[in-house]
């Protein structure tokens, strides 16, 4: 039995991961921001600590953990919010892990992502290997993913023990953001999306993206990153799999990005400074111009990753929107 502290606790991968170190008999501590709803740890038999990244109490919260999971991110495309992203992404990041380095902690496992990998030409399916130049990653969050996962690699080479794990896109239970994929699969069962953009994703459950985390604390070489991805499918071929298993009709059209593209560049940018709540970010239209395709075969090989059927993790998904009233 080890003691854990994770960070990003009350999200859809925190939440996930303390669940599966609960499962399999660790014991659990949990930073948790004041303001932080605990509405995804109800229940759970977890020591909650409050605080933040950089709460000058994180040190002391990390005494005698064995592990330290620094799930914790701020995630929004929005260009308002650039600066707080690479505060609490690049700063936060290196406060957390010398927090970790000053109480003794032996191992973090740092949740980065593969939004700080970039993408490959289109279609193709990259890996770790693969690094796209920072100056052309879309956005500042992909930018300050990045530029944390730097943090993490500087205090592997100092000699910390970080491992790097960079999931693709979880689908599962406990998304009551919702991430950006619940928010397709609701508006999909809302019936709120006529059309599609021609883009493409790698999917994983997010049960294997927890089990990555575990893994890689235990197996993971410090210093590499690591992939957590399953399958890579067209937007179209996923909202097709939800129609399957929904009854619910998929969208009939396809939209050419320039469309909401133009559309996204009056609400965020021009509609936004006068004041009006942007509805449609113009970062995240500009991603959906690329496919995102990754190829997760060295966490397979190396952590033994589960590749468990992604239509469950589908079911589950939609099972979770419809039991907690967000359909």
């Amino acid at each position: 039995m080890a003691q854990a502290l994770v960070t990003g606790a009350t999200g859809f991968v925190g939440a996930n991961l303390v669940r599966l170190l609960l499962q399999q008999g660790h014991r659990v501590r949990v930073l948790v921001r004041p303001q932080s709803s605990q509405r995804n740890l109800a229940g759970l038999a977890v020591e909650c600590v409050t605080g933040d990244l950089f709460s000058p109490e994180l040190p002391q919260y990390l005494q005698g953990c064995d592990v330290l999971f620094h799930v914790a991110a701020h995630y929004s495309l929005w260009q308002k919010d650039k600066d707080h992203l690479y505060q609490v992404n690049v700063l936060g990041t290196r406060q957390a892990l010398q927090a970790a380095q000053l109480a003794g902690v032996p191992r973090t496992v740092y949740t980065s992502s593969v939004a700080a990998i970039g993408v490959g030409a289109p279609g193709q399916a990259v890996d770790e290997t693969h690094q796209s130049p920072v100056e052309t990653l879309i956005g500042h969050y992909k930018k300050s993913k990045y530029w944390g996962e730097q943090e993490a690699r500087r205090a592997a080479q100092s000699g910390q023990e970080v491992v790097i794990v960079n999931p693709t896109t979880p689908i599962g239970a406990w998304d009551g953001k919702p991430t950006p994929t619940g928010a397709i699969i609701l508006r999909f069962l809302r019936g709120q999306m006529p059309a599609y953009v021609n883009t493409g994703l790698n999917f994983i459950p997010v049960q294997d993206v927890a089990w990555g985390h575990l893994l890689a604390w235990q197996k993971g070489q410090s210093g590499q990153r690591y992939i957590l991805g399953h399958t890579n499918l067209s937007l179209q071929a996923f909202l097709q799999k939800l129609a399957h298993m929904t009854g619910l009709p998929a969208p009939r059209w396809q939209i050419p990005v320039p469309i909401p593209l133009a559309v996204a560049w009056v609400d965020e940018i021009l509609l936004g400074t006068l004041g009006k709540k942007p509805s449609l970010a113009l970062d995240g239209v500009r991603m959906a111009q690329q496919t995102m395709y990754y190829n997760a075969q060295r966490a397979v090989r190396e952590l033994g990753l589960p590749q468990t059927d992604l239509d469950q993790a589908i079911r589950e998904a939609v099972a979770w929107f419809r039991q907690e009233g967000m359909v």
